[in-house]
Order: structure tokens, then sequence, then C-alpha cells
């Protein structure tokens, strides 16, 4: 009887591993945040081809599945792979390149560093970003003297951490022809006692920055590569591009052709003739790590440097409100013919002033409710009476809650206290559709989402400032914040249903965490670490041993 029971469940053993799928990965011994529609926790995953087959309890995934690899999450904590709404990838690696200008106290500490970068041997255009006046304890733009002084031959520009203001010297603005008294539209040249200072604002940028050699291929592959390997050490698996040109979507789709980058992207195309053409005879660009759909249009500048469009002035500049970057009929006329192509408008609007043209230009051509999924990148500050304006037309706010911690420490010097607590309200803003997409717009702010998570939820900076917490009315919960860097974001580049979640028939594009975003004390988020992160089930980053 034994000799017969043997071979029989020997039979039984074979023909059960053989009824098995065979699959590529089984993710196991990890707490798989799904971030589905009931926001459902499962204990193992299964992959294959680089698409999830099966999510739920390891038993049931073990007796229907044979996997080539196991990958054991070590006890961990398992996310959709983070994805920012809004960034500069490109602009981002090219940075890196660059004099990193970031936590400068002052213009003399600014100087150092570019003198100290360009004792590198080099040549050509000096370049760096990343400066905040509002950080010094001189909150004025500076002069270019000194930067003449120890430039006399080089061309430089240093752009304010923002992107819309910057400093030139002397070289470059002969090399770009700007002069005193030059007018320009929707910028400002900055002039004292009838010489130019060097500062530039919004538009003016434009004039020595459209003079500045555009990197080659390889600079550019370069850029790129350096950008990705520093935003999956971070978890991201797709990031936004919020203003490219065609060119560089041709050099990005090569690159992903050949392999030579992983990263997920999807690209706004800047908003210029050339590229509407592009868009027109190309159509909408769809590929497997590439999404083309959109056009990115700016409606005003930045607070900081007080190009932000309001509705009455500055409360630290009487009679200033700042300015539109173009007419508002420019706005409408792009509104008519990108709503007729089927294309997504997203337009950056930063001032009460500017947020309320863009809401009545997008109203006027969507009528109501709709499924275009119009952006407002920024929507900084808001008037009480637009807000609804929001879910009325079905636009999508698409905000950094790091912008809020960043800038409260003069927020209210540019709009006073009354005007203040309608700005950076993410949760006001999430109320008018029931979601919101989440990003950092970096380089301009760091590239991490957990410090993305931690401003939306905690509402203070990295050094723990306020104590309570920045107009905490305006937090968000951590499942929202949580689905503002996966399934909303996926949702606002029209990506739901490939990614942003761990679902059946998704990308297998997860992060495993050392700790629980979901649980972790407040004072322990920012120390959490990212310890791999996957794209189509493909580890590409894996924390280095401490």
């Amino acid at each position: 009887m034994k000799r017969f029971f043997f071979p029989l469940a020997l039979v039984f053993f074979i023909t059960g591993c053989s009824q098995k799928k065979r699959v590529d990965l089984l993710v196991h011994n990890a707490t798989i945040y799904t971030v589905d529609s009931s926001f459902s926790v499962a204990e193992a995953m299964a992959v294959d081809n680089g698409k999830i087959v099966a999510i739920g309890k390891l038993a049931d995934l073990e007796n229907d599945y044979r996997p080539k690899e196991r990958l054991d999450g070590e006890g961990g904590f398992i996310y959709p792979g983070f994805i920012d709404a809004h960034s500069h990838f490109a602009s981002y690696g090219t940075s890196l390149r660059r004099v990193n200008l970031v936590g400068t106290k002052s213009w003399e500490e600014v100087l150092q560093r570019t003198r100290n970068f360009a004792s590198t041997p080099a040549d050509g255009w000096l370049l760096g970003g990343g400066w905040d006046q509002n950080d010094w304890a001189v909150k004025e733009f500076p002069t270019n003297d000194e930067l003449n002084r120890s430039f006399p031959d080089r061309p430089v520009v240093l752009t304010r951490i923002d992107g819309h203001a910057a400093i030139a010297n002397q070289k470059a603005l002969d090399f770009a022809g700007v002069r005193a008294g030059q007018e320009i539209t929707g910028g400002e040249i900055v002039v004292k006692d009838g010489k130019l200072t060097g500062v530039l604002i919004d538009n003016a940028v434009d004039l020595v920055s459209a003079r500045i050699p555009a990197a080659n291929e390889e600079e550019f592959r370069s850029a790129l590569h350096a950008a990705e390997r520093n935003c999956l050490a971070v978890g991201l698996t797709t990031v936004s591009d919020c203003g490219l040109g065609h060119q560089s979507v041709d050099r990005i789709r090569k690159l992903h052709e050949a392999g030579q980058l992983n990263m997920r992207m999807y690209v706004m195309l800047s908003d210029e003739p050339s590229n509407y053409q592009y868009l027109a005879k190309n159509g909408i660009i769809k590929t497997d790590r590439l999404t083309v759909r959109s056009i990115k249009l700016y409606a005003d500048g930045a607070l900081g440097s007080r190009g932000a469009c309001l509705l009455a002035p500055y409360s630290d500049q009487p009679g200033k409100t700042g300015f539109l970057l173009s007419p508002q009929s420019h706005f409408d006329s792009m509104a008519a013919y990108i709503k007729q192509q089927g294309w997504q408008m997203c337009t950056h609007a930063i001032g009460d002033s500017g947020n309320r043209v863009v809401l009545d230009v997008y109203g006027k051509h969507l009528g109501g409710k709709n499924d275009l999924r119009w952006r407002i990148e920024h929507a900084q500050v808001v008037s009480p009476q637009d807000f609804a304006l929001f879910g009325k037309y079905n636009v999508i706010p698409s905000v950094q809650p790091t912008h809020a911690t960043s800038d409260m420490y003069w927020a209210a010097d540019r709009l006073g206290s009354e005007r203040v607590k309608h700005a950076y309200a993410l949760n006001q803003l999430l109320n008018q559709n029931g979601w919101i997409a989440l990003g950092t717009d970096f380089p301009v702010e760091d590239i991490s989402p957990l410090k993305t998570f931690f401003a939306a939820v905690v509402r203070r900076d990295t050094a723990g400032f306020p104590p309570g917490g920045y107009q905490m009315e305006n937090a968000l919960s951590r499942e929202e914040a949580l689905r503002g860097i996966t399934i909303w974001a996926a949702k606002a580049h029209f990506e739901e249903k490939e990614k942003g979640s761990l679902e059946k028939e998704k990308w297998a594009d997860f992060v495993v965490l050392d700790q629980d975003l979901m649980r972790a004390p407040e004072e322990a988020l920012l120390n959490i670490r990212v310890k791999k992160t996957f794209i189509a089930g493909k580890k590409l980053y894996e924390m280095r041993p401490q």
C-alpha cells in the first residue's frame, strides 16, 4: 500500500506543479498598499512581462503561480511607484552640471560659489541656479556689479530658484543686446539709476537664455541619466516634464527606443508655434514610457519675484500687482485650438488674478462638466469666490505642497494676513473635484516625493517649522497625499488605467520603503528610506547597505 501511495502522491504533486502558471516574479513578505479604490492592503503580488497578473494573499498566489524569481520584501512596505505630476526632469538633469546656488544665505555666498565653480577648467557660458533673495538677510535683488568684476570676459547667467528671474553679467547682456529702457511684454528688465542691474524677470529672462547654446546629444543623454539615477533613488517611476520643445521629445523617444532611458515620462510641450505644429502632425504620442498630449502655457510669474499677477497690489510693494505673461486673448485663442484638437491644456498660474483669468478662459471653452482634464499648474493664490470654478469645469489643480513650506516665511509679506489664508489651499482645492495631483516642481524644490508627502500632511518644512504646522486647515490626510503622488497623479496624465495603483493588468512599477507611510510617527516620516525601486517588474535601484 505504501509503495502504491508514494508514486500516486508524486503524480499529484507533479500534475499540480504543471498546472501552475509560470510567472517572472513573486513578491512576498511585505505590506503592499495597492492604492486601489478601496485602499486595500495585500501580502503578495505576481508579476509577468512587466505587469501585475495577481495580487492578494501569499497562499493563494503560491497555489496558482510558479515564479522564476521571488522578491522577499523583508517585512518592508510596498507602494505604487511614485509619480511627480509637475516637474522639470530635463532641466533638473542639466542643473546637476551647473553651479548649485540652492540654500545660499547671501549674494556674497552666491558670488563665492560661482567663483569656486568657475575655477575648474571651463570656458563659454557660466550658468547656475537656485538662489532666493528671500533667504538672505537683505531680501532684495542684487546688482551685477561684483559679477562683472569677477567675470568681465565670460557670459554668466544665474537663475532664481523658481526660474522666473535671473541675474546676468554685462557680458551676457551685451551678447543678447539687452538695453536699459527696453520694453518687454510680460517681463521686466530691472534698471537702477538708469543702469542695467542685470536682473531680469519672467519674459525678460528669455532675452538672454535664448542665446545660450543648446545641449548636444551626448550632453542631453548624460543629463537625463543623472536625473534618472537620482529620481529612482527617491522612488519615482514616472515624472512629468512641464514645458519641453519637440526636439527634446524626439531625443527622449530615441533614448527610450534604444533602451538607454527607463524613466516613464509625461511631457507637456511648451507654448511655441513649432510645438503646436509638431503635435498636430504627429498626433498624441503614447508609448509604454512616453506620453505627449499636452501644451503648457504661462499665465503669470512667481510670487517670490513679484511676477505673480494679483487682483490687488502686493502688500510689501504698493502699486505693483505683477503681470500676465501674455494677453488674455492669447490664452483664449490657444484654448479654442487645443480643445478642437482634443489635447490637454496645462497653464501655470500663481496669483489670484492669474488664476481667475485662466479659470474664466477654461470655463468659456469647457462650458461645464467634462473629462478633458485641463489643469492649472500651481494654483497658489486663489480668490475665495473662484475655488468653485475648479469643480464647475472639472479643472485639475496640480499643486506642489513643498511650495507652501518654502514660501511660508515670506508669503504673508507679499499677500497680507487675509489674502494669504487662501494661498497653498490644498484641502480646499481637493474638495472641488474630490482629487488633486501632487508634484514638486523640481529643480525648484527637492525631488523627493516623500518630502511632498510630509509637506502635504504635516505642513512643516524639513527643519520642523512651524511646530503646529502651516495653515493646517489645508493639510491632506495620509491617504489623500499618497493618492496625490500615485493614482491621482496618473489620472492627471490620463494614465490611471495602467499605473498609479498596484492592480491586475497594470504595470509593476513599485517602491519598497523601510517604514510605513501610513502609520509611522510624524517625526519619523522624513527618515523613511527607499530600499528598492522597480519599473515594469525590473529592479532599477537598490539602497546600499548602511
